[in-house]
């Protein structure tokens, strides 16, 4: 460890020119570098690179010492850096950040995460970029990294901001090799013909086996074993050779200033004072602060109010040429006029420039229902809502009002994290308790007279004798598992029928299985039981498949014989009985006694396939009874027996809004 440690430090002091003994002595604490062992600060080292030549120093080059124009697109890359969860994407950038004097040393971490939730769960969910100056062999380079989110919830968005890139650093954990989030990215990059640039990080780590992750590599995604970099973004090992191979492997863009302009719009986020601020890659022709721009996808015309790039934060220039990625404002009001993947060209260009492949509208994947744990607190909700819809376009929001838990909101989400980050959000940024339905997925429905739509909410689906045919999405599923727990994770597959399209072998230790799963079986559950069966170590990755044919029933829970709205689900017609029977089991011990019996039943298809009686609370009406004949005794206990039953005719279980709140956080 230590004689790694000496190599980075060597390494570094080589790329950067420090020369040993110079006057002065720091502690650099994120290179792993003790007291001494350089003679500069890492505010130093931060500040300038290295001529490969002549071996002097450089300035640091700072941005407002540049006009944007003097790069040509050949000094300019573009490019992403794509991982696992927690492979040590953000501490890469973080170091990239500092060694180009982006940023200073020493100050915050995960610099270009903004949102608490990515802070604390180490994931990426809205893209950032940031604008890096670097000098390779007397020329200097304009470094354009797109820090893009790594969940198939966002793989759309994913997909755009890798189209804005023309090379990725794929980054994979020396220690815990491939995982599946790591092979859908290289091919989500490799089909948009994205130069690849193979980096092991974390190889100071006393687990690290860069070897056998480096066959993994090589097996899963045909690379040269020669070119595969091998660093360490926490101690610096390394580092020097990728920002070589992002100036030497990576292509520059294709572009020309003098074409009418053409920008692609890969992400955008709102701010509170200056409005939704576009990011963009500029593919064709210039832009410069006072055009009008118009919006292929929506028609709308805009004028530039500002323009620039991320440094990394927003530092205006005034102009943007080919192949340069910035942010533009244009002041519009909320993100859904900002469509991710969108054109913008010149107002009156329309019919010169063409929509740039690949443009979609963001779909929901998941819908589940929103309330307030608290009734007054719905307006709160409300406004909340509308303030997240304002940052994340893709979260689709409708009022609905249930039975069981009052006035609500049903919401779409790309998938369950998407899902988990928003019902966060809400509790971290506007302090508000709210409460999440079961996740469903829209099915497409075709009834009787052959018209097709799309259910979102269970509780709508038409009766059993007016569907002609119900299809469901499915996903194409990537799983990494060591080979000892295959057994299991093929057991489970088949429970959740699942198909099986592939079965790999990594290596001696690790499987790769790929299989066309039901998205219905994903949202509930599957992901935990994945885990367990695995003892942790499984991963799974997924994206959307086709529709497919499907014997779903709508599951109903009926209390006393009133349907409840909020439990309503739909599920496979041989799994109905078994979740039926959990369902109101669950429900029995929750809700409170009644001076009646009442009946808790699961209805599928209008049959009821499972029952549980929760008991009558009972007065002892014959207390009062010392001895006697027992005909006075039953005399009393019929009478009290009518008497509940004249009340179950006119009575009605009024169900507590906790009892639901504490059954949901369950389930």
């Amino acid at each position: 460890m230590e004689a790694l440690r000496r190599a980075g430090a060597r390494q570094l002091r080589q790329s950067v020119g420090v020369v040993d003994g110079a006057a002065g002595r720091s502690s650099l604490p994120w290179l792993g570098f003790e007291d001494g062992v350089w003679g500069r600060t890492l505010a130093d080292v931060c500040s300038g690179v290295r001529h490969a030549s002549g071996g002097k120093h450089v300035p640091p080059l700072a941005l407002m010492d540049y006009d944007m124009k003097q790069f040509e697109p050949e000094q300019i890359r573009n490019f992403s850096i794509i991982a696992h969860v927690d492979h040590g994407k953000s501490t890469l950038a973080d170091r990239l950040l500092e060694l180009t004097g982006t940023i200073g040393s020493g100050g915050k971490s995960q610099v270009l995460d903004k949102l608490q939730v990515e802070r604390e769960r180490g994931i990426t969910v809205k893209a950032q970029t940031a604008t890096l100056l670097h000098t390779h062999e007397d020329r200097p380079y304009v470094l354009n990294l797109i820090d893009t989110p790594g969940h198939v919830d966002f793989s759309y968005e994913v997909s755009r901001s890798l189209a804005a890139c023309q090379g990725a650093l794929l980054l994979v954990d020396a220690a815990q090799g491939i995982q599946a989030q790591t092979v859908a990215n290289f091919f989500l990059a490799w089909e948009q013909g994205i130069h690849i640039v193979p980096v092991l990080n974390k190889v100071d780590m006393a687990t690290a086996d860069p070897d056998r992750v480096t066959e993994q590599m090589v097996k899963a995604f045909d690379v040269d074993p020669s070119e595969v970099l091998r660093v360490s973004a926490k101690t610096g090992f390394g580092l020097p050779t990728v920002l070589k191979a992002l100036v030497e492997r990576i292509p520059a863009p294709m572009g020309c200033t003098k074409h009418k302009p053409q920008l692609l719009l890969f992400d955008c986020f709102y701010d509170e004072f200056r409005g939704v601020i576009c990011l963009v890659q500029v593919v064709q022709g210039q832009l410069i602060k006072g055009e009008r721009v118009t919006s292929k996808a929506t028609g709308k015309s805009y004028e530039v109010l500002d323009i620039g790039v991320m440094h990394p934060e927003c530092v205006s220039t005034g102009a943007l040429y080919a192949g340069q990625v910035g942010y533009i404002i244009t002041g519009m009001k909320s993100t859904r006029e900002a469509r991710v993947g969108d054109t913008l060209h010149l107002t009156g260009d329309d019919a010169e420039v063409e929509a740039l492949p690949g443009f979609k509208p963001a779909k929901s994947m998941v819908f589940a229902g929103v309330y307030p744990e608290d009734g007054s607190q719905y307006e709160s909700v409300r406004i909340a809502l509308n303030k997240l819809t304002l940052n994340d376009a893709s979260i689709s929001v409708q009022q609905e009002v249930s039975a069981a838990l009052g006035a609500g909101f049903r919401c779409g989400f790309l998938g369950l994290l998407h899902l988990d980050v928003v019902m966060t959000r809400l509790k971290q940024e506007y302090n508000l308790d709210v409460v999440a339905t079961a996740p469903t997925c829209p099915y497409e429905v075709t009834d009787a007279q052959g018209v097709v739509s799309t259910l979102s909410n269970p509780a709508q689906m038409p009766e059993p004798q007016e569907i002609k045919q119900i299809r469901e999405p499915t996903v194409h599923a990537t799983i990494i598992t060591p080979s000892e727990y295959v057994g299991n994770l093929l057991t489970l597959c088949n429970e959740c029928r699942g198909v099986q399209s592939e079965y790999i072998f990594l290596d001696d230790a690790r499987v790769m299985l790929k299989y066309l799963l039901p998205l219905s079986e994903i949202v509930t559950g599957f992901y935990d039981d994945l885990k367990s069966r695995s003892s942790g170590y499984a991963s799974l990755d997924y994206e959307e498949g086709p529709l497919q044919v499907a014997d779903v029933v709508q599951l109903a829970v009926r209390v006393n014989n009133d349907p409840v709205d909020a439990m309503a689900s739909m599920v496979h017609r041989d799994k109905a009985e078994r979740i039926g029977r959990r369902m109101i089991s669950k429900l029995r011990d929750i809700l409170p006694r009644q001076q009646y019996q009442v009946a808790i039943q699961a209805v599928a298809n209008n049959k009821v396939i499972a029952r549980e009686t929760l008991s009558a609370v009972r007065k002892d009406v014959t207390a009062k009874c010392y001895g006697g004949d027992i005909s006075r005794k039953k005399k009393l206990l019929e009478k009290q027996k009518e008497g509940k039953k004249r009340m179950k005719r006119v009575g009605s279980v009024d169900i507590p809004q906790d009892a639901f709140v504490g059954l949901l956080r369950q389930t």
